[in-house]
């Protein structure tokens, strides 16, 4: 076996694992549950409250994390490499110990004053956002920082040497260019947030009509065996998912196209 064949049969390996757990959720599916489930208030708040949720949590990531990118991406500065670094956390450390991380933060002096400020975080829809912030905020820098680091500098200089301000040209000659980076990183940040669980459940729970999301529905589900509710749960997150990663391709590709 040559080389293109076994990598070809690796991708067909890992494909056809995939497309078993996916379709090993149809001996399990019933088209009228399906629509029942689907249509209960207890599913449409959980899919609500993950939707509000998440577009709170990656927009605020991406905000920040622009800039941050920015800043690892063409600035020299003391403490590069460890706020590199730290920004892998969410990365290694698993979504349960993060939510773990959160609550003792919130239980120290500083994160009781915050909440006494009127910011609760425990088992509130604000706990929700801060757990996927968390979890989210340091893979959409990374993201934004691959983007950029395929804008070339030379623009930036050739905009700074026509008399243009660091930040005019950076606004002007670099956000452009990456807009559908930007965009795509936006999606998949989006996409993460929605799917989280680990630091979600930790910090706010899975109370029903209130802080229960769906990845928290679809594990109350599966504690009670109620397969059937679950797997409409499954298969809405799965869809949202595969919708979310098609447009972010559609949107990568006019990306290379326009390169």
């Amino acid at each position: 076996m040559n080389f293109r064949r076994f990598a070809v049969l690796s991708s067909v390996m890992l494909f056809a694992f995939y497309a078993l757990l996916f379709l090993s959720l149809f001996q399990y599916f019933d088209a009228g549950l399906f629509v029942e489930h689907l249509l209960s208030e207890r599913v449409r708040h959980a899919l609500k409250l993950s939707v509000i949720t998440a577009s709170i949590s990656s927009g605020i990531a991406v905000l920040l994390g622009l800039p941050a990118a920015y800043a690892i991406s063409r600035y020299r500065f003391a403490g590069k490499n460890i706020i590199d670094t730290m920004l892998e956390l969410p990365m290694i450390v698993s979504p349960a110990a993060l939510g773990a991380m959160i609550l003792i933060f919130f239980s120290s002096p500083v994160g009781q004053k915050i909440q006494q400020s009127g910011f609760d975080v425990v088992f509130t829809w604000k706990g929700i956002v801060v757990a996927q912030f968390t979890t989210v905020a340091g893979m959409a820098t990374r993201l934004l920082k691959a983007v950029m680091d395929e804008v070339p500098t030379r623009y930036e200089m050739v905009a700074r040497s026509l008399g243009a301000k660091p930040a005019v040209a950076f606004f002007t000659v670099t956000l452009p260019l990456m807009r559908r980076g930007i965009i795509a990183s936006l999606i998949l940040t989006w996409a993460k947030a929605l799917g989280e669980f680990g630091a979600t459940f930790t910090v706010a729970g899975a109370m029903a009509m209130k802080t229960e999301t769906l990845s928290t529905a679809i594990f109350m589900r599966l504690s009670t065996a109620n397969i059937e509710a679950a797997v409409t749960l499954i298969l809405i997150v799965v869809g949202v998912g595969f919708t979310t990663l098609y447009v972010t391709r559609l949107i990568t590709a006019g990306r290379e196209k326009d390169a």
